[in-house]
């Protein structure tokens, strides 16, 4: 579906874009994760024919985006990180205007408008002024501006900026249904747990590079030398802190009393040294409630790889 090879943007001595090798597959929902200037912005901007590379090409099904522009404009919908709306329209004249602008008859125009104001959740406002609506109604519009020539690819930069949590949830479950429909989707934010959410694979961009790339449980895993486990157990405690304090692959067993009988540790041990050692604690009298690892969020995920960057 989308082929990037060797995809770079240099502007003067300033590489905002480093030679980014990228493969997406039709109907997965890829998501972008790096600080402000990494080369997300970029990189979007190239493929929805914006911006010229300096070197190296893109693909959209086939189509390269530098030869083929006005082709590749028919197979995206692209919604920037800051977009104008046209005040003194309302918004079901917005939606009008933009797909006249794409040779969508009148008639066909007014029965796909209500449909897609229904899917971002708008019809109440159809005929309110876009300067009226709220940030999170404007973002819904402009959502429903890029779908309205039912394109395969939706290119979304920063599409929950600025929003308060309720707009938030509401534009995921947006793009959950628009994941349901077969759309590809490639959405950058810097809200990391909802991509996490979000997406089948992330990339991760760290000054025009591509250092990390996969689902993120393999990224996780693959990051992951040492797990934080927590038990709780019924009773005695400092039997099993001595117990779990003698194990091996165990590193500083803890207890906080605010927490009675729970307590926590790293572990150094795979899968399945970790089965055994919650079956030899069982063997041994200790009684236990739960015993579980904490997941690495994508924020530490994103630490980890930029710090080993950064250090390299």
């Amino acid at each position: 579906m989308i082929e990037i090879r060797g995809l770079t943007k240099k502007y003067g001595t300033f590489t905002a874009l480093d030679s980014l090798d990228l493969s997406i597959d039709e109907g997965n929902v890829f998501g972008f994760v790096g600080q402000n200037g990494a080369g997300k912005s970029t990189t979007f901007s190239i493929l929805a024919t914006l911006l010229a590379p300096t070197s190296g090409d893109a693909y959209i099904q086939g189509i390269n985006v530098k030869e083929k522009p006005k082709e590749i404009r028919k197979l995206i919908g692209y919604m920037p990180d800051f977009f104008g709306v046209y005040d003194q329209l309302k918004a079901e004249e917005y939606l009008h205007f933009f797909g006249a602008s794409y040779g969508i008859p009148y008639a066909e125009r007014m029965k796909l408008i209500p449909k897609l104001l229904e899917l971002v959740n708008l019809t109440h406002k159809r005929d309110s002024y876009v300067d009226v609506l709220s940030r999170g109604m404007k973002q819904r519009l402009c959502l429903a501006r890029c779908l309205i020539h039912d394109p395969d690819v939706l290119i979304l930069d920063e599409p929950a900026s600025g929003l308060d949590p309720r707009a938030r949830v509401e534009m995921r479950e947006i793009l959950k249904e628009l994941r349901s429909m077969g759309k590809t989707i490639l959405i950058s934010s810097h809200i990391l747990p909802e991509l996490a959410e979000m997406c089948d694979t992330i990339g991760v961009l760290h000054n025009g590079k591509l250092v990390a790339h996969g689902d993120v449980a393999s990224i996780q895993q693959e990051l992951k030398t040492e797990r934080e486990i927590v038990v709780k157990v019924k009773n005695e405690v400092e039997k099993a802190i001595r117990f779990f304090e003698d194990e091996s692959h165990v590193l500083q067993v803890t207890h906080d009393s605010t927490q009675e009988n729970r307590l926590t540790f790293r572990y150094s041990g795979v899968d399945d040294d970790q089965f055994q050692l919650l079956q030899k604690a069982l063997q041994n009298g200790i009684e236990i409630i739960s015993f579980y690892d904490v997941e690495t969020n994508l924020e530490d995920v994103f630490m980890e790889i930029t710090k080993d960057v950064e250090l390299g």
